[in-house]
């Protein structure tokens, strides 16, 4: 079966791509001449690659020219049409493609299976694999201004920007060109095969793997490329394309990524679904977790593009959509059950110094944060936010540890309250919320990548999940018999209000979502800019400029809207919406359907395959209904009695 890829890209933008994976002779500061494109021939076999070198000039050039005559107004010219046999002969290397498809044909032999029609078409092409870039132009322009000065700072902080690279994909964004395909088309696929339980991860750096550098080929019918990312992007002397993260930095990664505000909505998730069962199903959606991502992963090897280009190349444009729409409402999900998390924390802290006299409605308290958010939606490059997630992180840890604290002084002092070992009512709200507590399948792909060894990646995954699991059972657990059935959806307003050390816990955990929700925001705001504005700079343009400035500020007041309709006593159940049908399918759904089409797999693996699709679509859909079923079925609750309640 053939393949055939089309590179819809004008010549000189095809050779500016090309150019970029050329070597020239470094810049002089000399009044001699030098020719650039000789430096080539010192290189082992550089003759081989002079026509590449020899293209790329004529194609300079040749805009150089054009650009001196643009002033000058000319009779139009009419071209004559060539012979397709007489372009493809002009081409680096088409005499020799020629030469070895018609020896075939003459002889008899199938036709070699080559993937592009020339050399350049080739080097441009994988010169845009990069997966999800969630960056714009105004960020690249920055970025070719870094002076030296610049790139020692990036030097001493090393490491932050291996754990800012991971965080940049989550964001499909997701993780982390962007890559915008008219046509992204599978034909019979033939993809690698496998008999193993589990596909081998290579030895060689993943990003070399995303680069296309390392893996089976993937057949195309149609892929029009859009971007200008080099196959290998500059780096400073003596820097590989290795990784740098050890085991124990993918480790604190995968930690970070997953013990989030999630973590405070266990214990009421736990009323919902009782004792035993809660524990039990935490568990086994540890396992169907850890089994999701490897599929995520193995997939990766055969298809080395991001989480939404996997569907786009395995099914087509439509379900690279859908993983996308799917990133999208999940992280303004998230975004809005933390803006809900905040207003009711800063509620119940006005309260408290106030004796529960003062009450200020959730809305005003939603408002004022998306009015806080507006400034940080403008931030351009996500680097920039890692800061705030940074010292989020850190509030978030003193958080956990006061309550475990608090916890077990209270079991050991009053004992345990009474609760349900299965709560045959609501316990599809603790699925969906569980999913949501779970949800970080964005970032598998980059902390892979991230890894100087990934072929430990599997290793690493299962010791943290195993951490992931013993914390998130023993928080909601342990919260679960110290409250009983009179938990909150918060646990934190559990705790008596008349306690400084519970305020200033409040105050801290309050102030450390504030931190993380504009990068959680982020690569929602990044996807939607893509699909919607057609030029992606505002940097020369004030109009597109503002264009973009106007539609964060609308998503922004979006998400305090949503976050407002889902603020009156519906917090758990909205959490448990957004779980099921947003998290649900991007964590066991669509990585066991791309694992499915992206290899050649034995029956027995292709039966667990629909299986967990088959589960995972059963519980978005029953958990979905069931939690709309359940919408209006809370009591409302008075915060001023709550507080009275809490100071006693």
């Amino acid at each position: 079966m053939k393949r055939s890829l089309t590179i819809d890209l004008p010549v000189e933008q095809v050779a500016k791509v090309v150019k970029r994976h050329l070597v020239f002779q470094p810049s002089q500061p000399t009044l001699q001449p030098s020719d650039d494109y000789a430096a080539h021939h010192q290189l082992p076999g550089g003759s081989v690659v002079d026509e590449i070198y020899k293209w790329t000039a004529r194609i300079d050039s040749t805009q150089q020219r054009r650009e001196r005559t643009q002033s000058i107004s000319l009779p139009a010219i009419r071209h004559v049409t060539t012979d397709p046999l007489l372009q493809s002969l002009k081409q680096p290397g088409g005499f020799r493609r020629y030469h070895v498809l018609t020896t075939a044909r003459l002889q008899g032999k199938t036709l070699p299976n080559l993937v592009t029609s020339s050399f350049v078409e080739f080097l441009c092409l994988y010169g845009h694999f990069g997966g999800e870039d969630l960056s714009d132009d105004e960020e690249s322009s920055d970025d070719e201004e870094l002076t030296d000065e610049n790139e020692e700072d990036e030097d001493e902080d090393e490491d932050s920007t291996d754990e800012n690279e991971a965080e940049g994909a989550e964001e499909e964004a997701s993780g982390r060109g962007r890559v915008y395909r008219g046509a992204m088309l599978q034909t019979n696929p033939s993809y690698l095969s496998t008999g193993g339980p589990v596909l081998p991860l290579p030895v060689t750096s993943s990003s070399a793997v995303s680069k296309g550098l390392h893996h089976q080929p993937v057949q195309y019918r149609h892929l029009h490329a859009r971007e200008t990312m080099p196959l290998l992007s500059r780096s400073k002397p003596g820097q590989t394309l290795q990784g740098k993260a050890t085991p124990g930095k993918a480790m604190f990664l995968l930690l970070k990524s997953f013990v989030t505000t999630g973590i405070m909505f266990l214990p009421k998730a736990f009323d919902n679904g009782g004792l035993v069962f809660s524990t039990v199903g935490i568990v086994l959606l540890a396992l169907i977790s850890y089994w999701s991502f490897m599929l995520l992963v193995q997939t990766r090897l055969v298809v080395p593009a991001s989480f939404g280009d996997m569907g786009g190349v395995l099914y087509g444009s439509w379900m690279r959509t859908a993983v996308l729409v799917s990133i999208t409402l999940s992280q303004i999900g998230f975004v809005c059950a933390y803006m809900i998390f905040v207003a009711e924390n800063l509620q119940s802290l006005v309260l408290a110094f106030s004796k529960c006299r003062v009450l200020i409605p959730m809305h005003l308290l939603i408002l004022a944060q998306s009015f806080a958010f507006i400034p940080l939606a403008m931030i351009r490059k996500i680097q920039r936010l890692s800061v705030f997630a940074l010292i989020g992180d850190v509030f978030i840890v003193i958080g956990l540890g006061y309550l475990f604290y608090y916890d077990i002084k209270e079991l050991v002092v009053v004992g345990k309250a009474d609760v349900a070992l299965w709560n045959p009512l609501h316990f599809p709200l603790f699925i969906g919320t569980a999913a949501f507590t779970f949800e970080g399948v964005g970032l598998v792909i980059p902390i892979t990548e991230s890894m100087k060894d990934p072929q430990k990646f599997p290793t690493v995954l299962k010791r943290a999940l195993f951490f992931i699991t013993l914390l998130f059972v023993s928080m909601g657990a342990l919260s679960y018999l110290t409250f009983g059935d009179n938990v909150k959806t918060i646990i934190l307003l559990n705790l008596p209000s008349k306690d400084p050390m519970v305020s200033s816990i409040q105050t801290l955990y309050s102030l450390a979502i504030c931190l993380s929700i504009p990068l959680q925001l982020f690569p929602a705001i990044r996807i939607m800019e893509n699909g919607l504005f057609v030029t992606r700079s505002g940097k020369n343009n004030t109009l597109v400029k503002w264009q973009k400035n106007v539609f964060r500020v609308l998503v922004v007041f979006i998400c305090a809207w949503i976050a407002i309709v889902g603020s009156k006593d519906k917090l758990d159940k909205f959490v448990s919406f957004v779980g099921a049908l947003f998290c649900i399918p991007l964590c066991f759904i669509f990585p066991p359907l791309f694992h499915l089409k992206a290899l050649s797999l034995p029956i027995g693996r292709r039966l667990a395959n629909i299986f967990l699709i088959t589960l995972g679509a059963i519980g978005m859909i029953s958990v979905t209904v069931l939690t709309l079923s359940q919408w209006n079925s809370s009591e409302s609750q008075d915060p001023t009695k709550e507080c009275i309640l809490r100071k006693t």
